[in-house]
């Protein structure tokens, strides 16, 4: 087995080489010229251009990539921002040339006030008096004390359970699992529940030879791909649902 990664430098190396080495849906290993995933037929980003380049340097520095359309966003947004310059520039230009205020007036009419006859009060004075309330006082709760839950970031799959979860990112288990870990631990501050890493040879509905970092543990597929927009919005672009059997 490899050495285990033990600076920043080396955890973002093994990012980029996970990222271009395997498919960003299922984590299935591929080749430099490959433009299929042969496992789930997802189109797999391209390795050479300017996007790609873009995608090393940002992993290199961050440690993390949010995703290919940011370039797209980025874009939309400069042009966007040019567009409401120019605009306010407009504006300004023809409030300095001069315009005329037009001024509505409307009548309003004013009714005569209608009087009304002042509500009768009841005399409650000698109506009976409800007895006081008897107040008793209940034992005291006592709640069950066992071990704290683990953090956030290292939460097991449960024990003889099926269910769904959101796949963020699958590293080979050469890489070492400190860098799944260190990533789990980047899921859980960013706000995504349920984060942990699972060793995928012991599940039979995953790809051997990976450790795998999600989050949450749901009972059905809906509710899963319900959350993959907010895992993809918190840095995981390739974030997908996956169903998780032993």
């Amino acid at each position: 087995m490899a050495t285990t990664p033990t600076t920043p430098t080396d955890e973002r190396e093994a990012a980029v080489a996970a990222t271009e080495g395997s498919c960003p849906r299922c984590g299935a290993a591929r080749e430099p010229g490959q433009e299929y995933c042969v496992e789930c037929g997802l189109r797999l980003p391209p390795l050479d251009g300017t996007v790609p380049r873009l995608r090393r340097r940002w992993l290199r520095r961050f440690g993390w990539y949010p995703g290919d359309w940011i370039w797209t966003s980025l874009l939309t947004l400069i042009v966007a921002a040019a567009g409401a310059t120019v605009a306010i520039v407009l504006t300004q230009r023809e409030d300095s040339s001069g315009s005329n205020t037009f001024v509505a007036t409307q009548t309003l009419s004013v009714g005569e006030p209608t009087a009304t006859a002042p509500a009768t009060t009841a005399d409650t004075s000698t109506l009976p008096k409800p007895p006081e309330p008897t107040v008793t006082r209940s034992a005291t709760a006592t709640r069950p004390t066992g071990p704290p839950p683990p953090p956030n970031g290292r939460t097991p799959w449960p024990a003889d359970r099926n269910g769904w979860t959101i796949v963020l990112i699958s590293y080979p288990t050469a890489n070492g699992r400190s860098v799944a870990l260190a990533t789990a631990s980047r899921a859980a501050r960013a706000g995504l529940p349920e984060v942990g890493v699972l060793e995928s040879g012991n599940f039979s509905s995953l790809h051997p030879g990976y450790y795998v970092v999600f989050s949450g543990i749901y009972g059905s597929n809906a509710r899963a791909d319900a959350a993959v927009r907010t895992a993809r919005a918190s840095g995981f672009a390739g974030a997908y649902s996956r169903q998780i059997s032993r």
